[in-house]
C-alpha cells in the first residue's frame, strides 16, 4: 500500500542502466570472438609457414626418437609373428643376438662413465654447493620411492588382485635362493667399502650360507629314583642327582662371506664421491685430475653418441626375443592378469601424474614437455630394462635436449641409477601384498608398515641390472613371514613389469635432476661468480710474481757483490 508509482527519473535511470550493461555482454562476445580469429589467424600463418624444410628439420632433430619407437613396435610385431613357429631355445639366442650386442656396449660404457661424471660433477662444486644438493637429492629420493610404495599399497588393497588365485593351481617358475633381511643389509653396507676397486668393477659382496654339521655334548639329569623305587631318603636324592653326558649331531646354516658377478656401482659411488670431494678441495693441485676425468668424460659421452644409432635395432630383437620366449600367453593374461593390471595402473599413476606433479609444483614449469625430451632414455629403458644400461642415454638427453646443468647430471644420475628405484619399491610392495592374498593371509597395520619400509630399503639395494629386484624381494617376504618360494609364481610377468618399473626408475632420476637444479640454481650461480672472480684474479696474479720474483734476484746479487 505504501509503495510509490516510479517517477520518470527513475524511469529514465533504469534505462541507462540497462544501457550500460548490455554493451558490456557484447563487448565480452566481442573480446572473445576477436581472440577465436586472432588464435586462429595465428594457427593458419603456422600452418602456411609449414615447408617442406621446416618438416624435414623437425624429423632430423627427432630421427631418433622416431627410430626407436618404431622399432619397439617392430619388435613386438615381430615376436607375435614368429610366436607360432615355436623357436627352439638355440634359435631364440640367435635371433636375440643384436640385442645383446646392445646390452654389451651400453654395459661397457656405464663403469667408465659412473666414475668420471661423478668425479667431475663434485669436483667442479664447492663443499657447501655439493653438501645441499646431496641432501636435496636424498630428500626427493626417499620422498618419492615412500611415495611410490604407498600407491602400491593402496592399489593392491583396492583391486586384491590375490583374492582366490588358489582356486586353480598356479605354476612355479622356479629357485629363489634364500636370504636373510639382516645380512642382505650388511652386505648393502659392506659394498659400499670395498677392499679392491678392480674388483668392484666385476663383482660384488654377497653373503652364502653353508650348511656346518658338528657334534655337541649334551648333559641330561636322569632320575633313577621311579625306576628303581627306591624308598630310603638318603638313597633317593642321590639317585636323583645322576647326570648322563650324551653326543647330539647339530645341523646349523652358518653365513659367509662370498661373492656375485656384477658390477659394484654402490662402492664405486661412494669412492668417487668422496674422491671428487677431495679433488675439489685441493683447488689447483688438483686440477691435473679434474681436467683427466672431465676428458674422459666427454670422451664417454662422445662415444654414446655413435652407439646411439645402433640402439633402435637391438631394441627391436631384444623385445622380439622376449616376446618369442614367453611360455604361455594364456597364464600371464589369466591367473597374473590382475597382479599386472595392478602393478601397470600403480606405475602409469606414479610415473605420469605423481611425479610430474611433483616437478610442476617445485619448477612451476610444464612437466610434459620436460619429459618430451627424455623419450629416447624411456624407450631404452623399456628394451634393455636396465637403468644402468640406459644411463649414457638419460644423460645425453638431459643435458642436450632439456639444457640441465652438466654438474647436476653428473652428480645426481650415477647415484639415483644407484640407489633411487621409485618403480622397484611400489612392485615389491604390490608383489607382497599380492603373496599373502594368494596364500590367505591377513596382514594387519603394522605388517604392511613393515612392508613399505623394508621395500623402501630393499629398493636401495637392487643393483641397476634386469631382474634385480626379484632378489630383493626376499628380503621384503622375510619381514613379515611370508613364503619366500612363492616368488615364483610371479617370474612368468617379471620380464614384462621389470621394463615397467626401469622406465618409471629412469624417469624419476631425470625429473628429480630438473628439480634438484631448480633448487640449486642459487648455489651454482654463486659458485660460477666465485670461479669468474678466481680467474680474473690467476689473470692478474703472474705479473705480480715475476716482478716479485726479480725483486728477489736483484736483492740476492747485491747480497753476494757486498
Amino acid at each position: 500500500m505504501n509503495e510509490k508509482p516510479p517517477t520518470t527519473v527513475s524511469l529514465f535511470l533504469n534505462e541507462e542502466a540497462d544501457k550500460n550493461t548490455l554493451p558490456k555482454r557484447g563487448d565480452l562476445r566481442r573480446r572473445l570472438r576477436q581472440a577465436m580469429e586472432k588464435r586462429a589467424s595465428c594457427m593458419k600463418e603456422k600452418m602456411s609457414s609449414i615447408s617442406r624444410d621446416s618438416v624435414k628439420g623437425v624429423l632430423q632433430r627427432n630421427l631418433f626418437v622416431l627410430l626407436t619407437i618404431a622399432a619397439v613396435a617392430l619388435g613386438i610385431i615381430l615376436g607375435f609373428a614368429l610366436r607360432p613357429h615355436n623357436m627352439s631355445l638355440r634359435e631364440i639366442k640367435y635371433m636375440s643376438f643384436p640385442g645383446e650386442l646392445l646390452m654389451r656396449m651400453l654395459q661397457m660404457l656405464v663403469l667408465p662413465l659412473i666414475v668420471s661424471s661423478l668425479v667431475t660433477g663434485i669436483s667442479s662444486l664447492d663443499r657447501k654447493a655439493s653438501g645441499k644438493m646431496g641432501m636435496r637429492a636424498v630428500v626427493y629420493y626417499m620422498v618419492t620411492t615412500l611415495i611410490a610404495v604407498f600407491i602400491g599399497i593402496i592399489i593392491v588393497i583396492i583391486i586384491r588382485p590375490g583374492k582366490g588365485s588358489r582356486d586353480s593351481p598356479m605354476a612355479k617358475g622356479g629357485n629363489i635362493e634364500p636370504v636373510q633381511a639382516v645380512d642382505a643389509f650388511l652386505d648393502l653396507i659392506r659394498n659400499m667399502f670395498p677392499p679392491n676397486l678392480i674388483e668392484a668393477c666385476f663383482k660384488q659382496y654377497k653373503t652364502v650360507y653353508k650348511k656346518m654339521v658338528h657334534t655337541r655334548n649334551v648333559t641330561v639329569t636322569l632320575n633313577l629314583s621311579d625306576t628303581l623305587n627306591v624308598t630310603e631318603s638318603s638313597l633317593l636324592v642321590n639317585l636323583s642327582k645322576v647326570l648322563h653326558t650324551t653326543q647330539e649331531t647339530v645341523e646349523e646354516t652358518v653365513p659367509v662371506s662370498g661373492s656375485s658377478a656384477g658390477v659394484n656401482a654402490l662402492g664405486l659411488v661412494c669412492f668417487s664421491m668422496c674422491f671428487g670431494l677431495v679433488i675439489g678441495n685441493m683447488k689447483q693441485q688438483g686440477q691435473a685430475l679434474k681436467d683427466f676425468f672431465d676428458c674422459l668424460n666427454e670422451a664417454i659421452m662422445r662415444l654414446v653418441a655413435i652407439i646411439i644409432w645402433y640402439a633402435p635395432v637391438g631394441i627391436l630383437f631384444l623385445i622380439a626375443g622376449k616376446i618369442v620366449e614367453m611360455k604361455d600367453l594364456a597364464e600371464v593374461g589369466g591367473q597374473l592378469g590382475m597382479y599386472t593390471m595392478s602393478v601397470v595402473i600403480g606405475l602409469v599413476i606414479h610415473g605420469l601424474f605423481v611425479l610430474p606433479l611433483l616437478f610442476f609444483l617445485v619448477t612451476r614449469k610444464n612437466p610434459y614437455s620436460f619429459i618430451g625430451g627424455l623419450l629416447q632414455a624411456l624407450i631404452t629403458a623399456l628394451g634393455t630394462s636396465s637403468s644402468s644400461a640406459t644411463l649414457p642415454i638419460t644423460f645425453r638427453c638431459l643435458e642436450e635436449n632439456n639444457r640441465v646443468d652438466k654438474r647436476v647430471t653428473r652428480f645426481v644420475l650415477p647415484v639415483g641409477a644407484t640407489i633411487n628405484m621409485d618403480g622397484t619399491a611400489l612392485y615389491e610392495a604390490v608383489a607382497a601384498i599380492f603373496i599373502a592374498q594368494v596364500n590367505d593371509m591377513e596382514l594387519n597395520f603394522g605388517q604392511i608398515l613393515t612392508i613399505s619400509i623394508t621395500a623402501t630399503a630393499a629398493s636401495i639395494g637392487a643393483a641397476g641390472i634386469p631382474q634385480a629386484g626379484l632378489v630383493t624381494m626376499v628380503i621384503v617376504l622375510t619381514s613379515v613371514g611370508l613364503p619366500t618360494e612363492d616368488i615364483t609364481l610371479i617370474i612368468a610377468v617379471d620380464w614384462f613389469l621389470d621394463r615397467l618399473r626401469t622406465t618409471t626408475n629412469v624417469l624419476g632420476d631425470s625429473l628429480g635432476a630438473g628439480i634438484i637444479e631448480h633448487l640449486s640454481r642459487e648455489e651454482l650461480q654463486s659458485h660460477d661468480d666465485e670461479v669468474r672472480n678466481s680467474v680474473i684474479e690467476e689473470n692478474e696474479k703472474p705479473y705480480q710474481l715475476i716482478c716479485q720474483e726479480n725483486d728477489m734476484l736483484n736483492h740476492h746479487s747485491s747480497e753476494t757483490t757486498m
